[in-house]
């Protein structure tokens, strides 16, 4: 069954804003970049428009990703966010590789600079930057607005790096400093697009969500009176958000399940906020009348 949660169609509302701002002032950073020869400001307005990207690749995968599971897709795919996050991040990297590259040619040669030029556009880009991440409102969504969020945070920073280089060639001429901060803002979409890579990659690869701890949840569980042991544990992401459980339960007396499944449920949910649960009952072997081959029953047992 699909779920959509409450908040989806203000989170659609907050990313359309967000895009038209961003892209139109990247734009606008672009032509302004372009014509004073500031590449602290085009490298600024490569960031915005790769945020713009981020936030266009959101829409379209929060969309994509709210459709109903099917025959095909029985999950659904809750995963295209994630794969529009890992996408976005390659190609920040790729920008960040180009903005390096014209660095170091632009510091064996540093052309002019019309610094007053830069001051005022990296201003009113500082501003646009603090408006866009009102826009996106604090950060906890899915992985996608999560990355979009930190994106802006790092072009604001890129603003102010345009707005420092633009005054310190304005008043002092030292041209230098415009790809010296150049590099600064490219090591800060690196730092952006490299949480992303993992993060996305965490969960295509179905790692333990980074917030839970494996053992402290199998322990949890073994904790429950009339469970015998936690077996065949596994812990992942579906999406950027919705977390799965599944594993087997060993139980003191197979009667007693109805209780401790709803135990169980009401514990996971709580306390590691895991609502998606698939739990098989089974009993020790000692008590089973089937001919199954007898392995031995440990306390916790997780398989990676």
């Amino acid at each position: 069954m699909a779920h959509v949660h409450h908040g989806q169609g203000s989170d659609f509302n907050r990313l359309g804003w967000a895009l038209g701002v961003t892209l139109s002032f990247a734009a606008v950073e672009a032509v302004g970049g372009w014509w004073s020869g500031s590449l602290a400001l085009l490298s600024d307005a490569g960031h915005m428009l790769s945020d713009a990207l981020a936030l266009a690749l959101a829409l379209v995968a929060a969309w994509v990703a709210r459709r109903p599971p099917s025959h095909r897709h029985t999950y659904g795919l809750m995963r295209a966010e994630v794969v529009a996050a890992l996408a976005n991040a390659l190609l920040m990297l790729a920008v960040v590789l180009g903005i390096a590259v014209e660095a170091v040619k632009r510091l064996q040669a540093p052309p002019p600079v019309a610094g007053l030029t830069v001051m005022v556009i990296a201003t009113v880009g500082l501003l646009v930057n603090l408006g866009v991440l009102f826009i996106l409102g604090p950060a906890g969504g899915g992985l996608n607005v999560r990355a979009a969020a930190l994106h802006v945070t790092g072009d604001l920073l890129g603003s102010v790096a345009a707005l420092t280089a633009g005054a310190v060639v304005h008043f002092t001429g030292w041209m230098p400093v415009d790809p010296l901060l150049s590099i600064a803002v490219a090591f800060l979409i690196l730092a952006s697009a490299i949480q992303v890579v993992r993060a996305a990659l965490a969960i295509l690869m179905e790692g333990v969500p980074p917030n839970l701890d494996l053992e402290e949840v199998g322990r949890t569980m073994a904790e429950v009176k009339g469970v015998a042991s936690v077996h065949d544990l596994h812990v992942w992401n579906l999406g950027s958000e919705q977390v799965i459980l599944s594993a087997h339960v060993t139980l003191e007396e197979l009667k007693e399940w109805p209780r401790v499944l709803a135990e169980l449920q009401r514990l996971l949910r709580t306390r590691f906020g895991i609502e998606h649960v698939t739990l098989q009952p089974e009993v020790p072997v000692w008590l089973s009348t089937s001919n199954a081959v007898r392995i031995p029953i440990v306390p916790v047992q997780s398989h990676h």
